[in-house]
């Protein structure tokens, strides 16, 4: 099985090498050509200059890019020469609705697709161990899943096109409360006067322990907002929240509270660091 992969940023970087390790990767591309000339030079792989190019030489695509309208674009390019039965993957974290517009334009083409949100931040890709979640048809889940494996330790089958990007809404709802959560606890606790060190390890083994704490509140708590996650990034995931929130009339204030904040964050130049920065409008 040939893969290719379209998007190296924080996360499809990491993917890239995961999926190289396990002997399946033999193309790549990326809009900035020099990432992908150093990726292609560390992995022994030639780069694809472009999409198209890159569509002829595989039997499974995965698309790591940002927001709907790039994938919309890159389906569209790529269904120019995409092979008959290929199969497309979006690792990235878009609306229901594009998700099945791209199932759509794919169909046409007899090509499957499958969309697969993940989770686990650029640790997570880079260690292979992200959780993906998956929409689409489950036979051809069943012949991608070798590639998935390579960058995932949890894969679930979510059900038909689109349900793998509803729960990549919820994971984007949880994490907006968790960061409020662990930001204003944390700095109540360096208010206090507390080692915060000592504060985080022993919060971290009991009930209110999380991977947001145990990973990102030693940086936080000493001023760094190295990305994981962007907060730029976050807020575009979360107004799809608020979209789709309105549509079926659900209620989410601390999702709508953590835009604001974020709008803040964005408004201030911090756009490009982790979402831990709201740490930032916590402090005293």
């Amino acid at each position: 099985m040939k893969v290719g992969i379209i998007g190296l940023g924080a996360m499809g970087l990491g993917m890239a090498r995961s999926i190289a390790n396990k002997g399946l990767l033999t193309a790549i591309y990326n809009r900035t050509l020099s990432k992908s000339i150093a990726l292609g030079k560390e992995l022994n792989i030639t780069p694809s200059l472009t999409p198209q190019e890159l569509a002829q030489q595989v039997d499974v695509i995965l698309l790591c890019v940002s927001a709907d309208k790039d994938v919309l674009h890159i389906v569209n390019t790529i269904s120019e020469t995409i092979k008959q039965d290929s199969i497309v993957i979006d690792l990235s974290t878009i609306s229901i609705e594009t998700a099945k517009e791209s199932a759509k334009i794919l169909y046409k083409k007899q090509v499957s697709f499958l969309d697969a949100p993940v989770s686990g931040g650029v640790e997570g890709a880079k260690n292979g161990t992200l959780a993906i979640m998956v929409g689409g048809d489950k036979k051809t889940l069943d012949i991608a899943l070798p590639v998935l494996e390579a960058i995932g330790s949890r894969i679930v089958y979510m059900g038909k096109t689109g349900s793998g990007q509803g729960t990549k809404a919820v994971n984007q709802i949880m994490a907006a409360g968790i960061n409020q959560a662990v930001t204003e606890a944390l700095a109540f606790g360096q208010a206090q006067g507390l080692s915060m060190q000592s504060v985080i390890d022993v919060i971290s083994g009991g009930a209110a322990g999380n991977w947001f704490l145990q990973n990102r509140g030693a940086t936080m708590t000493k001023e760094t907002f190295v990305p994981g996650f962007k907060v730029g990034l976050h807020h575009k995931d979360l107004e799809i929240c608020i979209k789709m929130a309105q549509q079926s009339n659900a209620k989410i204030p601390l999702t709508e509270q953590t835009l604001v904040d974020y709008e803040k964050l964005i408004d201030q130049g911090y756009e490009d660091e982790d979402i831990s920065a709201l740490y930032r409008l916590k402090r005293i």
